[in-house]
């Protein structure tokens, strides 16, 4: 309801209770009687008057709450965004230590199998040197001489090429440590 229709019921209501005794007489009986309904009806309007005005409160207070709850709904949505945006970066940030951790640990962890894998080539080339070993004292007591061991070893005849060079510089490193 309208502050206006309330301000019209009201001052309709006052001017009705107070206008018939100044407009009426008491001794017309018809007064007396449009005297007791000009007070019935300034009663109503004043009734109406009251119960427009709570309506109106009840609107006012409510349009009140509304405005409040969709204030803290924005305010609860900047903070929840402003959370989620703190962990997005705590995550992100997680993420950085967590690769540059990862990072050293994949350094140390190929460290450790370079290591390994030279250790592993270091003992399959003993185990290989072991065997060619074995292999030329297998052949040299058959009576095979250097030129014939290095044809049965290596596939290399004699002659000036690099691959027998290589083969021979081999074999004498072979028979030297083989004793």
């Amino acid at each position: 309801m309208s502050l206006l229709k309330i301000s019209a019921l009201t001052v309709s209501g006052v001017t009705l209770w107070l206008a018939p005794p100044f407009v009426f007489s008491r001794k017309i009986p018809l007064h007396n009687f449009m005297q007791g309904v000009a007070l019935v009806s300034g009663f109503a309007c004043a009734f109406e008057a009251r119960r427009c005005a709570l309506k109106a409160a009840k609107t006012e207070e409510f349009e009140a709450i509304k405005d409040a709850a969709v204030a803290a709904d924005v305010v609860d949505e900047i903070a929840t965004s402003a959370y989620v945006s703190e962990q997005q970066r705590r995550n992100e940030a997680e993420l950085l230590i967590a690769s540059s951790s990862d990072r050293e640990l994949l350094e140390r962890a190929l460290a450790l199998s370079s290591e390994e894998e030279n250790e592993n080539a270091d003992k399959l080339a003993e185990n290989a040197d072991s065997e060619l070993r074995e292999r030329i004292h297998q052949l040299q007591v058959r009576g095979y001489g250097k030129a014939k061991i290095i044809l049965e070893i290596w596939g290399v005849t004699k002659g000036g090429s690099p691959k027998y060079k290589a083969a021979e510089a081999e074999y004498k490193r072979l028979a030297e440590e083989g004793g």
